[in-house]
């Protein structure tokens, strides 16, 4: 069990409106985990016996579909709540949750979910947000899947991955954690093949730089351009003239 910094819980923003009684009465639940690079916190179709807030790392989200193919569904970040089954009303994981790099988790039993909810609505709150805004991006992926290119898609992926994790430095805005182009692939919905073909036609044109699990978008403008130029022709098609 790791040695719980109640400082840096306390700065997590779903715990920051909480004062120090509260905070004490959440942790005094909670077991703390240690989950090292490419492990598991729990697989899919496991029994969904605990929930979780991500401490320090980051976790990756894979769901297997019906027909055998591995989609990345979103990247857990520190403060993240995950693994809420409970609030689905679902009694297994829907996913599986991998440790991208050495990660510490919180865990709280699934049976206490009901009353923790009640007794911190702070909490409930951040979670109904949280489910809020992952329903968003879930109808934002499926409308990219059944309805843009290969190459938009993935640079939408990229651009939300710019968004939540990127880094500035000198020679762009990195992605400040190790990603694959099989992560972005299974994020995409594509194929590795197309992934590495499109990075490199965006490499040569100076928009990004690819290193062994590393992605600097050099040109946040030109891949934003990628992302949005084919369907504004679209709209313009459908725009009556006057």
């Amino acid at each position: 069990m790791t040695k719980l910094d109640r400082s840096i819980i306390h700065r997590l923003p779903i715990f920051s409106a909480l004062d120090d009684a509260e905070l004490d009465d959440v942790l005094s639940h909670a077991t703390s985990q240690h989950v090292p690079k490419g492990t598991a916190v729990f697989q899919q179709g496991d029994d969904a016996d605990a929930f979780f807030v991500l401490l320090h790392g980051l976790l990756k989200v894979v769901k297997v579909t019906a027909h055998g193919q591995q989609v990345l569904i979103r990247f857990v970040n520190p403060g993240d709540i995950y693994g809420i089954a409970k609030a689905l009303r679902r009694t297994d994981y829907p996913a599986t949750a991998i440790a991208v790099v050495d990660s510490v988790t919180l865990a709280w039993p699934s049976d206490i979910w009901d009353d923790f909810m009640k007794s911190h609505p702070f909490l409930a709150l951040n979670v109904m947000q949280t489910m809020g805004d992952r329903l968003q991006e879930a109808h934002t992926r499926v409308k990219e899947l059944s309805t843009e290119e290969v190459e938009r898609r993935v640079a939408h992926t990229l651009l939300r991955l710019v968004a939540q994790s990127g880094k500035d430095t000198e020679q762009g805005v990195m992605i400040d954690f190790p990603v694959t182009q099989q992560d972005l692939a299974q994020a995409s919905g594509t194929t590795f093949h197309s992934v590495s073909r499109i990075l490199s036609a965006w490499e040569s044109a100076g928009i990004v730089a690819i290193g062994r699990r590393k992605i600097i978008v050099s040109d946040v403008e030109g891949l934003y351009h990628v992302a949005e130029q084919r369907q504004t022709v679209k709209d313009k098609r459908r725009t009556p003239s006057s």
